[in-house]
């Protein structure tokens, strides 16, 4: 198995990278064939963030790069705005390196 990294992809209504109307049901449907397009693409989701009235969402996905976030989108039909490698700085990351 590949090293999975952490990516964080990012939607937007103003953009056009997150749907005009979108209800909870809406989303639930089209998040199966998400999770689907990711396991075809070797792509772990872990949490998505959405903001219904603001049109906006953040999705936390393990992967092995970039570019299998990008495919797994592209397979479900969701453009997205960015895709960004990160990680995390909680603070109890922050405290527990520090006191290391």
């Amino acid at each position: 198995m590949k090293p999975m990294r952490l990516f964080l992809d990012t939607h937007d209504r103003t953009r056009n990278t997150f749907p005009a109307q979108l209800s909870v049901d809406d989303f639930k449907s089209f998040y199966a064939g998400y999770e689907e397009a990711c396991r075809a693409e070797g792509v772990i989701p872990l949490q998505v963030h959405v903001g219904y009235e603001t049109g906006r969402a953040f999705c936390l996905n393990l992967a092995p790069d970039a570019e299998a976030v990008k495919r797994a989108h592209e397979r479900a039909g969701l453009p997205f705005d960015s895709i960004t490698e990160v990680t995390t700085a909680s603070p109890q990351d922050m405290f527990l390196r520090r006191a290391a």
